[in-house]
């Protein structure tokens, strides 16, 4: 039985939860989210890596918060109203990345994505799956699982 190729549909429709760092707008797979949470109380972590902000107690659960715009090498800014920590799944862990604000859940075709150019907004494209071209504005597509390394993985399994 001979391998065929897997094609995808570029009708296919991507489910996304976008959210905003600074004046970049960017989205992650809706399936990687577990919830949406306003700001909470965060425990800092002695010894941890500059971008991690502590962790926090979700329902009994401690979980690690990354600071996604030091992550990402933005400037650190004071959380406002809007910022929201988005808990997802990440290889069994569940971590926090707090964004300065979350926008809304998109469902785009994949037609209208493109592969990232080399260095978008500063941002690494390796953290970058894809571009999304919408009508008015750019949607940069993260791969949450690129952004942290496989040490820094191993950093917050024992935090």
């Amino acid at each position: 039985m001979a391998n065929q190729d897997i094609k995808v549909n570029p009708d296919e429709l991507l489910q996304l939860v976008s959210f905003n760092i600074g004046r970049e707008e960017f989205g992650v797979d809706i399936l990687k989210v577990q919830e949406i949470n306003r700001m909470i109380t965060i425990t800092k972590v002695p010894n941890s890596p500059d971008f991690v902000e502590g962790v926090i107690n979700l329902r009994g659960r401690v979980i690690p918060v990354v600071d996604l715009r030091i992550r990402l090498g933005m400037e650190k800014i004071e959380y406002g109203k809007n910022t929201r920590i988005i808990v997802v799944e990440i290889e069994g862990k569940t971590i926090g990345f707090i964004v300065d604000s979350v926008s809304e859940v998109l469902r785009i075709p994949k037609s209208i994505t493109e592969p990232p150019p080399t260095i978008v907004a500063g941002i690494q494209a390796e953290y970058i799956t894809a571009i999304g071209k919408l009508e008015d504005r750019l949607l940069i597509l993260l791969d949450l699982e690129k952004i942290l390394a496989f040490d820094e993985k191993k950093q917050l399994q024992t935090i």
